[in-house]
């Protein structure tokens, strides 16, 4: 194996894309734009990077590559929230997740699939279904709910003319107007989190390609990491 010497960037200076959350890592690319020192970040993104990375046993790619823009990562994740981790309205956590995973495939974004696909494994409890619908959901054995669920939400990631018969599908299977606009807002908002991974070649972190196929071992971390 050989070994390249890296050269040390200028002091106060940060390279584009170079993982510096720790002084021992090797150089990671994971965003062609600079990624900043955690001790320059402000306290309150800082406090939300540390809660993830110890619930989850690592941080997301998404939370250092969003931080190149601290008021813009706190919107991010703030609507993020509002959409993915309520209890409200008919859609589960898995449902949720299942729609990132189809408009984020039909998108080609990368860091999205990898990373939702990874928390529809754990709370779907199906190891094998979200690759399923990153090829073709039409051809996977869903729900009539499900499939429903999904041609609305493709509807809206491919900018079709939404009518009546769009919610009357969703209504047929026991979603209504309010559950229309939760599966609308995800698939929107994950368009532009989609965009926004391309501008920035997001890169997925390695974590996630194996969480979910596998039992867990449950002792080494208190909770589930987010995108």
């Amino acid at each position: 194996t050989v070994v390249r010497k890296q050269t040390a960037a200028p002091r106060g200076k940060v390279v584009a894309g170079t993982r510096l959350y720790s002084s021992d890592a090797p150089p990671e690319k994971i965003s062609r734009y600079p990624v900043p020192y955690r001790k320059d970040l402000p306290y309150d993104i800082v406090e939300l990077m540390e809660e993830v990375e110890t619930k989850g046993g690592f941080l997301p790619n998404v939370f250092k590559v969003l931080s190149h823009r601290p008021a813009e990562f706190r919107a991010f994740f703030a609507y993020y929230n509002e959409l993915m981790n309520k209890e409200t309205g008919r859609l589960s956590k898995a449902d949720r997740e299942l729609i990132v995973v189809a408009t984020s495939a039909h998108n080609k974004c990368l860091y999205c699939v990898v990373s939702h696909s990874a928390l529809h494994r754990i709370y779907s409890k199906k190891p094998t279904l979200a690759d399923q619908v990153t090829v073709n959901y039409k051809n996977v054995e869903l729900s009539p709910r499900e499939h429903a669920m999904l041609d609305f939400a493709m509807a809206v990631c491919r900018s079709d003319t939404i009518t009546e018969q769009h919610f009357q599908a969703l209504e047929d299977q026991g979603f209504d107007r309010e559950d229309a606009w939760d599966i609308a807002a995800i698939a929107a908002f994950f368009a532009m989190s989609n965009r926004l991974a391309h501008l920035t070649d997001m890169r997925p972190n390695l974590e996630f390609y194996n969480m979910g196929r596998v039992p867990r071992d449950k002792s080494k971390d208190g909770g589930q990491t987010k995108m």
